[in-house]
């Protein structure tokens, strides 16, 4: 059910309902304008993961600073974003069910579609549910860039795939998907340099295979925030998707740079706005904001601005804060952000982003895609 806003435009920072799910405008636009630069020299384009941000709000924003469309995950995370106007979309994933892929097929007729397989019964199912929609589908061949997860070899077993796709009278062969996931959280740029050169290694070679038996591959896509500068000047990559950098949480801010400081890139625009609830005792305060408020998969939130509050534990409505020994606890009724440890699962808790600019809510935009797992 679709919740009430918990503040209206104009109202004071400190009047927000909590727990809710705070937006800083300035820091989000500036992440935004920020990924643009970064990537315009290299000449590789943003196709941003809506994964993330669930919003087909956010998908225009960041497409009027260039990002050539979105991926997402799920069907239902398609047709939320093509019923709110984005022209090109990729499922980054591989799609198994007859009435998915109908709903996948009719998608068709109002957006660019394209969808991942890494298997021929895969291919067989998705052209059949083209052929019956009538539209033809473009799509991505995933290799297994090293994660272990999704994905076929890199090298003859894709070759054999795209021309499976490049055979059929209702699919077009689109190109490759290469994500390396468990890239993305290696601390070293070191580490997160290695694995992308292996994962852009195979994407390499599968591509020139794939020219060798007179297949062009027009895309090959994968990065993320951890890694996007790595594919991007790989010479091998043609779209980044990473999602996370519009928000940054507090997990991408523990990998280190060169020169073993936390990265910068990026800064925190995505809070948990929280309330102090409960004072009990001396050096302990409790928020009304615990596991249903924020994800905890990726570590613990850390409180914004506080080094000297820790958020030490949650339950189902309780976060808890160890108080320094020095720091006056805080007090009742008192509000603080919280950086969440994962961005994703916690934009997922939440029907509303609230914007702030300056201290004072400036707009509330849904999260339309909230709870689209289908």
């Amino acid at each position: 059910m679709l919740q009430s806003p918990p503040a209206e435009p104009g109202a004071p920072e400190a009047e927000i309902d909590t727990p809710a799910l705070v937006l800083d405008l300035d820091a989000f636009e500036a992440n935004l304008d920020h990924m643009a630069a970064l990537l315009a020299p290299t000449g590789t384009k943003l196709r941003a993961h809506a994964k993330t941000h669930k919003s087909p709000v956010i998908a225009h924003l960041q497409m009027a600073r260039g990002a050539v469309g979105q991926c997402v995950q799920k069907v239902a995370e398609a047709e939320i974003l093509a019923w709110g106007g984005v022209p090109d979309i990729l499922v980054s994933n591989e799609v198994v069910g007859a009435r998915k892929l109908a709903r996948l097929a009719s998608l068709a007729r109002i957006t660019r579609i394209a969808v991942c397989a890494d298997d021929p019964a895969q291919i067989v199912a998705i052209e059949a549910a083209a052929a019956a929609a009538g539209v033809r589908l473009s799509v991505l061949v995933e290799i297994d860039t090293g994660a272990g997860r999704c994905g076929v070899a890199p090298g003859p077993d894709a070759v054999a795939l795209a021309q499976q796709i490049a055979a059929s009278r209702h699919l077009r062969f689109g190109g490759l998907q290469a994500y390396h996931g468990s890239a993305q959280h290696k601390r070293t740029p070191a580490e997160r340099g290695s694995l992308i050169a292996g994962a852009a290694e195979g994407a390499r070679r599968t591509v020139e295979q794939l020219r060798q038996q007179g297949l062009e591959c027009p895309i090959v896509g994968g990065g993320g925030t951890g890694t996007f500068l790595f594919e991007a000047t790989s010479g091998v990559y043609t779209e980044i998707q990473a999602g996370s950098y519009a928000f940054m949480d507090a997990d991408y801010a523990r990998n280190l740079d060169e020169a073993g400081q936390p990265v910068a890139t990026f800064r925190h625009a995505l809070f948990v706005l929280a309330t102090v609830m409960s004072a009990p005792q001396p050096g302990v305060a409790v928020l009304d904001a615990g596991h249903k408020a924020v994800a905890v998969d990726s570590g613990l939130p850390t409180v914004w601005q506080r080094p000297d509050l820790r958020y030490a534990g949650a339950s189902d409505e309780h976060g808890k804060l160890d108080v320094g020994s020095e720091t006056t606890v805080p007090k009742l009724g008192e509000k603080l952000r919280l950086v969440p440890g994962h961005c994703d699962p916690t934009v997922d808790r939440y029907d509303w982003y609230v914007g702030v600019r300056g201290g004072r809510v400036e707009c509330l935009w849904p999260v339309a895609a909230r709870g689209a797992m289908a």
